[in-house]
This record gives C-alpha cells, sequence and structure tokens, in this order.
C-alpha cells in the first residue's frame, strides 16, 4: 500500500500578492508537532499547521477578507490524501488557498487573486455596502491605480493596506501609522476618484479624498485622460 507523506500548498500571499507553493511533509510536523510556512518573497504568514493527537491537525489560514485567521480541524487521513481542500473564509466564502495533488493545487492557485476588484466579484454587493454600485466603480479606480504603481507612501512604503467600510475605503501604512479615506457612496465620490492619477499618502498623516483643495498629494489626471 503507498502512503503519501507529502502534499501541497497553493496560496497568495496577503501582504504581497505573490503567489505560493509549499510542500507540507507529515516528516517536517514530526518530534517539535508544529510547521510555519512563510512567504518566500516578504516573509509574511500563510499557514500554520498544529498536531493534534489522536490523527488530527488544526489548521491556521491567514485571511485578507476578515484580516484575521482561520481555524480549521482535519484528520491526517484527509489532509495527506488525494483529495483536494479548499481553504476558504467562513464570513465571506472567499478561496483562500488550496492543499492536495500538485497537479490540481497548481491548477485552482492560479485563478486565486487577492485584488480589490476581485474582492468585490466576490461579496454579495447590497448586504455590504451603502451604494454598492459607486464602491465597486471606485474599487475599481483604486486597484488601477496601485496596478500602475501610483499607490503608496511618503515614507516609502509602496504595500499600502486598504480596509473596506460601508462608505468608504481606508488605506493604510503599517510602516508609519498614515491613513488616507477614499469615500465611496455618492457619484460626486467617484468622479473624484476618476480624476485622480497617483495617491501618496502622507508620512504620520491622516487626509481623507474628498476635494483636491485639502489633499495636495493627489495627482490629478490630465483632462485629456479622462476623456
Amino acid at each position: 500500500m503507498l502512503i503519501t507523506t507529502v502534499t501541497t500548498l497553493g496560496i497568495r500571499c496577503p501582504e504581497c500578492g505573490d503567489l505560493e507553493f509549499h510542500n507540507l511533509s507529515r516528516f517536517a510536523l514530526s518530534g517539535r508537532g508544529k510547521l510555519q510556512i512563510s512567504c518566500s518573497s516578504c516573509g509574511a504568514f500563510l499557514l500554520g499547521v498544529v498536531s493534534r493527537p489522536p490523527g488530527s491537525y488544526w489548521l491556521q489560514i491567514p485571511c485578507v477578507f476578515c484580516e484575521t485567521k482561520h481555524l480549521r480541524e482535519i484528520s491526517g487521513v484527509r489532509l495527506w490524501g488525494k483529495e483536494t481542500h479548499y481553504l476558504t473564509c467562513p464570513e465571506s466564502g472567499l478561496e483562500l488557498g488550496y492543499i492536495g495533488r500538485p497537479e490540481e493545487v497548481k491548477a485552482l492557485a492560479e485563478s486565486l487573486d487577492t485584488g480589490l476588484e476581485t474582492l468585490m466579484d466576490e461579496l454579495v454587493y447590497d448586504q455590504y455596502f451603502n451604494n454598492p454600485a459607486v464602491m465597486h466603480q471606485v474599487m475599481q479606480c483604486l486597484q488601477e491605480i496601485a496596478d500602475n504603481g501610483d499607490l503608496y507612501c511618503q515614507c516609502g512604503n509602496t504595500r499600502i493596506e486598504v480596509d473596506i467600510f460601508l462608505d468608504r475605503l481606508e488605506l493604510h501604512c503599517k510602516e508609519c501609522d498614515s491613513i488616507n479615506i477614499v469615500y465611496a457612496e455618492t457619484e460626486e465620490d467617484l468622479k473624484i476618484i476618476q480624476q485622480v492619477e497617483s495617491i501618496e499618502l502622507a508620512q504620520h498623516g491622516f487626509k481623507c479624498l474628498d476635494s483636491f483643495s485639502n489633499t495636495p498629494k493627489l495627482t490629478k489626471k490630465n483632462p485629456a485622460q479622462t476623456e
């Protein structure tokens, strides 16, 4: 009888967004009884595995939606079996990663995306936002700014976190604790973000994106770009 001793984790890093694949070995858990997987690019926590006798394990999974870690219990027989396991957020249903056979995990993980636009597609709009249509378009604009490398902090940090609320997005720099609020409730809120080409958070500062007069670190698009 062939006993499987290695399974594969496929997950997209919640911090830097890189797609990561890691092999999980039974032998890596022997003795100490726990294993922690980190992102090879930025060092962020990706998965924790703790053995729980008799023959079961706790998986600790970071969630980009809840900004916390979810705990899931699974038997060793299933963890190192032939089945592919979906690691999901119990609150939103968002798929966070997969564990199973390498070929299946790699095929599934290629579609994982922690971007704002994809996160919006996973949500039931009417249950979360005051104006779902405006919020969706504001998030699309912000995603485009970030994809172009034009969302950053004055302190030099380019990994800006985004907290999502009913009526706004809060951009947060973990390096210096600066915050920039982008409102996403009215058509006027949408018009403002549509005119923005880049956003620079002020170091140790706090700003609101509600007009160009009080947000001097915004770069406004050339009129020809908005036509």
